[in-house]
């Protein structure tokens, strides 16, 4: 009876009423948010449609319980099932600092080339924020996610290969800018032309479909002529390439928006940070490279709550092929403790039933948040501070989302 999502010519999904979806519990806290989530995400599911569709979820592995049980952190047998059925749900995986295994999250994306982190960020009423107006927040963030620094061509200071690097640079291209020659470790930084437009052409063509005002391309291009710039320039060739009829360029802040178009822009990162807090509704959608994406994402949680409620989702858009996942790290400290804050992975799974097509559910799940915050109940990392807010736990809010689910028309 339980089908896999296939692709249809245009790009989309089509999927089944009964579709497998695979899961990834996650390390930490995975497995106290992961749960829970996939019973909301049921929940929503059943009511939105009278039985009529449900999800077979399957586990598949990576991380320390992939590592337990077969010795690999991520196995080739998690990737093949992801590309089998082309949709799965994460929780957070554990990534060492300053040695051992390469991020697992960046090997997944890169193995199943989902070349755009999306990263939807408003405010939710009910939750503190440090702006004044956090209700001007309302942004989906896209992060190229294939390229950049995170490809992790590094080589350390006093091996033998990096002496070689640092021989090729200073003696084969006449790098003079190295300030501390045979002291030094360094990293390559690949940007791609072709990495570049996808990015770029998937985050208009989403400004488009979901009616947005404006597209933000985020740069260091005044420094990084090469890579960043060149990101910015290939970009606004492609718009203009591709997009005519339906962008207009920004020539000056004071340039009034032409009827059903959309504003397309850039701004150097730095001083993009300044813009998004003082002017965050000047940025719709924004479009940038990996490395920058990282902070600015992290940094637009913390505008509106922090990344506890914070949605994610890695996407190859022309395959259909996606993974959503919680944006936050594994939390050891509080593992276990029925502390942990699931609406990150919660918000992921609705983002999941919107990219298979079901937004009714989607809907349920998203009205379903927004009254648990207006009311002021939830986790402690949200409200401990809060006058009047009901704080509970893990299990506790996601029962209690179910019941706000199962109350709705």
């Amino acid at each position: 009876m339980f089908e896999q999502c296939i692709i249809k010519h245009d790009g989309k999904i089509q999927t089944p009423d009964f579709p497998v979806i695979p899961y990834i519990e996650g390390d930490g806290i995975g497995a106290e948010i992961t749960r829970p989530t996939l019973e909301v995400i049921d929940h929503a599911v059943r009511k939105a449609y009278s039985g009529k569709r449900k999800i077979q979820w399957i586990e598949i592995f990576a991380g320390d319980k992939a590592y337990r049980q077969t010795g690999e952190w991520l196995p080739a047998d998690t990737v093949t099932v992801i590309e089998k059925y082309l949709v799965a749900l994460k929780g957070p995986l554990a990534t060492p600092v300053g040695g051992g295994i390469r991020s697992l999250n960046v090997a997944l994306r890169r193995q199943l080339d989902l070349y755009a982190c999306v990263r939807p960020v408003r405010w939710f009423q009910g939750i503190e924020s440090p702006l004044k107006k956090p209700e001007l927040v309302d942004m989906v963030i896209f992060r190229e996610n294939t390229e950049d620094l995170y490809c992790g061509i590094e080589f350390m200071r006093g091996e033998a290969e990096t002496a070689k690097v640092e021989h090729f640079l200073m003696k084969e291209l006449y790098v003079k800018a190295i300030p501390f020659p045979g002291d030094s470790s360094y990293g390559i930084k690949p940007v791609s032309k072709n990495a570049s437009e996808r990015l770029v052409r998937a985050s208009v063509r989403y400004a488009i479909e979901q009616r947005r005002p404006a597209v933000t391309l985020v740069h260091k291009g005044n420094i990084m002529k090469f890579t960043e710039g060149a990101f910015r320039n290939w970009g606004f060739g492609l718009i203009e390439k591709e997009f005519q009829k339906d962008c207009y360029l920004e020539k000056d802040a004071g340039q009034s928006p032409e009827s059903g178009k959309i504003c397309i822009r850039d701004r150097i990162v730095d001083a993009f940070f300044q813009d998004m807090l003082l002017n965050p509704a000047r940025h719709s959608i924004v479009a940038t490279l990996n490395l920058n994406g990282d902070y600015i994402s992290d940094l637009a949680a913390a505008m509106v709550g922090g990344v506890g409620i914070a949605p994610g989702a890695n996407i190859h858009f022309e395959t259909g092929r996606a993974v959503f996942e919680a944006t936050h790290g594994t939390a050891p400290d509080i593992a276990g403790q029925d502390k942990a804050n699931p609406t990150s992975l919660i918000l992921s799974g609705k983002m999941l039933l919107e990219h298979i097509g079901w937004q009714e559910a989607a809907t349920l799940i998203q009205r379903a948040v927004e009254k648990m915050f207006q009311e002021k109940t939830g986790t402690s990392d949200l409200f401990a501070q809060t006058t009047g807010a009901r704080m509970v736990g893990t299990a506790e809010f996601a029962e209690r989302l179910r019941a706000a689910i199962e109350h709705f028309d």
